[in-house]
């Protein structure tokens, strides 16, 4: 009788495989997702949430992926703000002009980029002072409007008083005397009033705005023509330029659809005592917490939900008989709030008592007490 030895190795369990390595294995049909087959308004949508890095990095892998991003619907945003390799922080990071050599190229070849797409632009943001000769940063961002279609944009972000990344040595240089600073604000201004005409005809559907207001009868009329506007932020350009209750007011009658105002108004010395009203049926949030000396004798507001407000000391010295006289010119704003704001349920991000017209109390005495300018409400906010 003969006995047949067989190797343990030869028998196996039929549920057990030898393993192979991952890199050996060959891929079925089944291993790859069919995205070529999708519908483009699929791949488009897909493809819509990367970034401007991302989409390049795309176009590199094929031929097909290459047309469609090409395509002007992925193009809809132009950021001056993003930079890739360029990191910045805040304003007034000091840099090299190397840098900032490098850094205005990248700003050239970004606009070409946008226009050989084709872009189709819903928003745009951009830093750049509109009143500098020598880099022509106005032509640049008229020569982006008029080559890209921006008839849909809706969301408009521009700092056009300060270049992003330029080189100290060159601000101190062009702002050496105060009569050059005063003619550098005026190019700035022609400037900008130039390009918000322009955006009035390119981008009529503007719906969110933010951006330096010098509130010139001018630039109050351009801004006025944005019938769409519903969130609109407006900031400092000359804090020495006072703005009148009638502009003021002009301003939020003339915007139908407005629904978010914030405001950074300072009021000039020689302007205390002046008190404002606002006059708007659709705002329903307001801010002038960034403000100083913005006092209101009257508000028709009757959509408004939340209002943020604040004291702001302006460190200004004066007899308490001047204070008291130019203080007793203004109302309490409880009353101003109680008449003209009815449907008002916050302030200061505090929630007020369904009862708060009718008699006051301590939470909310205290806000009035940050916020109001009257005599009640301390008078200690003049120096």
């Amino acid at each position: 009788m003969t006995t047949k030895i067989i190797s343990s190795s030869v028998i196996m369990s039929p549920r057990k495989r030898p393993l192979v390595p991952v890199s050996s294995r060959r891929k079925t049909a089944d291993d790859y997702f069919p995205f070529n087959f999708l519908p483009v308004e699929c791949q488009l949508h897909v493809f819509s949430f990367l970034s401007e890095v991302d989409k390049c990095s795309c176009a590199l892998v094929c031929l097909s992926w290459s047309c469609i991003i090409r395509s002007w619907k992925l193009w809809r945003v132009a950021d001056y703000s993003r930079r890739g390799v360029f990191h910045l922080g805040q304003e007034g990071l000091l840099v090299s002009n190397r840098e900032f050599e490098r850094w205005k190229s990248w700003v050239h070849h970004y606009t070409h980029h946008l226009i050989s797409r084709r872009a189709s632009l819903l928003t745009l943001k951009a830093s750049f002072d509109l009143g500098d000769r020598y880099n022509k940063w106005s032509e640049l961002l008229s020569h982006l409007l008029d080559n890209v279609h921006c008839r849909d944009l809706s969301h408009l972000d521009l700092n056009w008083t300060f270049t992003l990344l330029e080189p100290l040595d060159l601000r101190v240089h062009s702002s050496s005397s105060s009569h050059q600073d005063s003619i550098t604000k005026m190019d700035q201004l022609t400037s900008f009033q130039d390009l918000l005409t322009k955006l009035t005809h390119s981008c009529p559907r503007i719906s969110k705005m933010r951006l330096h207001f010098d509130w010139s009868d001018v630039s109050v009329s351009l801004l006025t023509q944005f019938q769409q506007l519903r969130v609109l932020e407006l900031k400092y350009f000359w804090v020495f330029k006072g703005v009148t209750p009638s502009t003021l007011q002009t301003l939020t009658k003339s915007l139908p659809n407005l629904k978010s105002l914030t405001l950074h108004i300072l009021v000039p010395m020689r302007s205390l005592g002046i008190s404002y009203t606002l006059e708007s049926q659709s705002l329903e949030f307001l801010d002038v917490s960034p403000s100083r000396g913005l006092v209101f004798s009257c508000l028709k507001l009757p959509a408004l939900r939340e209002l943020q407000a604040k004291k702001i000391v302006l460190s200004i010295t004066l007899d308490r008989r001047t204070r008291l006289r130019i203080q007793s010119r203004w109302p309490c704003l409880y009353h101003v709030l109680r008449e003209g704001t009815p449907n008002l349920q916050a302030l200061n991000n505090e929630r007020l008592l369904p009862t708060w017209r009718e008699e006051s109390y301590g939470e909310l005495s205290a806000i009035l007490e940050q916020s109001c300018y009257c005599v009640q409400h301390l008078d200690s906010w003049l120096w």
